[in-house]
């Protein structure tokens, strides 16, 4: 076989170039999968899921790939390395999707690395290493309202109660669909894992970019520097009191009112945090009065709401909570209302690992591309390696029209341009 080190970057750049007509066909039947207009929806551990990981089983059974499952149903399609024994090189990423979504969020990275596969075969290359392209099992939280289950799933990390949760469309637990997906949900509880962190050799990730940053720079590619962590209140609300219309202010408890100084406090926050140059997030992603009690002439007794906050250095994220709490005491002592923010979720800030952020720039170079870096605005499976200690490093494709919706605008050859980084690198990296 082909040395690795041998290969010149023109001729990784033709064989991923000659996989243009396999990925099209591959992303329409993805497509197919998911149709729910408008746009996609692949529901996790259910139907959506299931037809988009039968779709790249078959293609990677068509490409000789070793075919395996984890006990949280996880996908794994292998191409063996030299040596069996030493650790393995992990490429993945997600096939689900959110409700209504686009169709590369997620599926872009399984395909670039089965592509990737692909190339190297094309090339007459065995890689030092196996390299396994994985799958991942419900990365979209917006279903279960728990981060990360594939990935924490394949690495025996799911955090407690994580099994007992329960689809918010369906009803039911995280537990009840595994199992229906012929994973081992037993097994999970027990903290069972297929993947020892000390085995792995590094985690890569391709994305499409999920805000216009790629096409604001007029680059097809970019690195990434780090994903942010996070804490989340999925279900929280603030308590107040039903009153009449007429009730003057002074005896008011207006829950209302206390969510909106809230929502304007966090924004306030966010943009003292733009103004000192530190990258963060806060998103309200629900926000409402009660339905079943809410009216023209009611003062708004309960109010509900979702938050999301991230930031990619620990520090700033610790800080980002205290400052939180200190808003929501304040609101609390001038509106006499209370704030019940229920269980909180949280996700560990995944930083790039140095010498993968280093091997990519050459990879990018190589490629003919100037090297651009951004930080991940969203949550990526990554994370959770990275908190297993694993190295990581993710590669980000041009995408017009962002994420979470039908409209993403990746075009074939953004995404060839970033499997032929991401194929360079595994060449460098793995030989």
């Amino acid at each position: 076989m082909t040395e690795m080190v041998a290969i010149i970057p023109d001729a990784v750049r033709r064989a991923v170039q000659a996989q243009r007509a396999a990925m099209r066909t591959l992303f329409d039947q993805l497509r197919q999968d998911g149709l729910d207009e408008p746009g996609i929806s692949r529901d996790p551990y259910g139907d959506g899921e299931q037809r988009a990981h039968a779709t790249v089983t078959r293609a990677a059974r068509a490409m000789g790939l070793e075919i395996g499952h984890d006990d949280a149903a996880n996908l794994y399609m292998t191409l063996p390395g030299r040596d069996r024994s030493a650790p393995a090189l992990v490429i993945g990423s997600h096939l689900d999707s959110v409700p209504h979504g686009g169709n590369y969020d997620g599926a872009a990275g399984v395909l670039a690395g089965l592509a990737t596969v692909a190339a190297l075969r094309d090339l007459a290359v065995t890689p030092a290493c196996d390299i396994v392209v994985m799958g991942i099992r419900a990365e979209e939280s917006v279903w279960f309202q728990v981060s990360y289950i594939g990935s924490r799933g394949s690495l025996g990390m799911l955090p407690d109660g994580a099994l007992d949760v329960r689809r918010v469309d369906t009803g039911r637990t995280l537990a009840e669909h595994i199992a229906a997906c012929g994973g081992n949900p037993d097994a999970l509880l027990a903290g069972r894992r297929h993947f020892d962190p000390a085995r792995l050799r590094a985690y890569m990730e391709l994305h499409i970019e999920q805000a216009p940053s790629l096409v604001e720079a007029g680059q097809p590619v970019a690195l990434c520097t780090a994903i942010p962590g996070n804490f989340r209140y999925p279900y929280a609300w603030i308590e107040g009191s039903n009153d009449h219309v007429g009730l003057p202010k002074r005896f008011r408890r207006d829950a209302a009112i206390a969510g909106a100084e809230f929502a304007m406090a966090l924004d306030a926050l966010w943009e003292e945090h733009e103004a000192e140059g530190i990258p963060m997030a806060c998103t309200l992603g629900r926000f409402h009065t009660d339905a079943t009690q809410h009216g023209m002439t009611i003062v708004p007794g309960r109010f509900d709401f979702s938050l999301d906050v991230r930031a990619y250095d620990p520090a700033v994220l610790a800080a980002l909570e205290q400052r939180v709490a200190a808003i929501v005491a304040g609101i609390e002592q001038r509106r006499g209302v209370r704030f019940h923010l229920g269980t909180k979720a949280h996700a560990a800030v995944g930083p790039a690992d140095p010498a993968i952020k280093a091997g990519l720039e050459r990879a990018a170079r190589a490629q003919g591309l100037t090297p651009t870096w951004i930080g991940s605005p969203a949550s990526h499976d990554g994370a959770a390696f990275a908190a297993a200690g694993v190295p990581i490093g993710m590669i980000f494709v041009r995408n017009e029209n962002g994420s979470h919706n039908p409209m993403e605008k990746m075009t074939i050859e953004d995404f060839l341009e970033g499997t032929g980084v991401l194929t360079q690198w595994v060449i460098d990296y793995a030989g």
